[in-house]
C-alpha cells in the first residue's frame, strides 16, 4: 500500500510514491529523492545518491530504505534501478576532506555533487532529513524518508551498494583493516586493528576511536 494509514489517533507511513506525486500535481517533471550513507564509517569516504525514478516501470519488488534489505537484494535491486531509472548519480567527498570540513557537511556536499550528476537535471528534491540551501531547486526533507520514499529508498540502495562495493575494492590496498567485510564502520574488529596497526589514509582522523 502507497501512502499512509490512519489508525486510531496517529498516522503510520508506509513505503510509495506520495510525495513525488504531490511534486508532480505541482508542476515537477523530475522529482530526485536523495539519500547518503558511510555518515558514521572510521574509514572511507560519504557517499551520496540522487535518484529519479522512471514513472513508467514498476519499481523494483522489495524497494526500501537500504538498511532494511539484505546485501543480496541490495545488489539485486541496485542492479535493476541503475538500469532502469530515469536518472542517478553519485557524489562521493574523501576522508581527508571530511576530516577538514566536518561529516555534516560533506554529506551535504555529497549531496550536491549527487544531484548535480542527474541526467536529465532534477527540478524538485525529496531528500532523507537534510536541507541543501546551497542547491537552487525547491526540496522538502523528509525524516526517515528512505522508508516512506520510494526515490529516497532508491537513492539509499544505489548509495549503499556503490560504497559497499568501493571499499571491497579498496580492501586488497589494506589488507591489515578488514574494509570488505565491515565497509569502514566501527567494528570490534576494525577497531582492533586500528589499536595494531594505528590508522591508514583511508581514516577520518578526527573521528573518536581513529585517533
Amino acid at each position: 500500500m502507497n501512502g499512509f494509514q490512519l489508525q486510531a489517533d496517529r498516522t503510520v507511513w508506509t513505503i510509495g510514491f506520495d510525495f513525488e506525486k504531490q511534486a508532480r500535481s505541482e508542476g515537477f517533471l523530475f522529482v530526485a529523492g536523495v539519500d547518503e550513507v558511510g555518515r558514521g564509517c572510521l574509514a572511507g569516504p560519504v557517499v551520496a545518491a540522487a535518484c529519479i525514478l522512471d514513472q513508467n516501470r514498476a519499481v523494483p519488488a522489495k524497494l526500501n530504505d537500504s538498511k532494511k534489505l539484505t546485501a543480496k537484494q541490495r545488489d539485486e535491486i541496485g542492479e535493476e534501478l541503475r538500469a532502469n531509472a530515469l536518472a542517478f548519480g553519485i557524489g562521493t567527498v574523501e576522508a581527508e576532506e571530511i576530516d577538514r570540513i566536518n561529516i555534516l557537511e560533506a554529506t551535504k556536499k555529497a549531496m550536491s555533487l549527487a544531484i548535480a550528476a542527474l541526467a536529465p537535471a532534477a527540478d524538485y528534491l525529496l531528500i532523507d532529513a537534510l536541507q541543501l540551501k546551497l542547491v537552487c531547486l525547491p526540496q522538502k526533507a523528509i525524516i526517515k524518508g528512505d522508508s516512506i520514499s520510494y526515490s529516497i529508498a532508491a537513492a539509499s540502495v544505489i548509495a549503499k551498494t556503490y560504497r559497499d562495493a568501493l571499499m571491497a575494492d579498496l580492501d586488497p590496498q589494506f589488507p591489515a583493516y578488514g574494509f570488505a567485510e565491515h565497509k569502514g564502520y566501527g567494528a570490534a574488529s576494525h577497531r582492533a586493528a586500528i589499536r595494531k596497526h594505528g590508522p591508514c589514509p583511508l581514516h577520518r582522523k578526527t573521528f573518536r576511536g581513529v585517533l
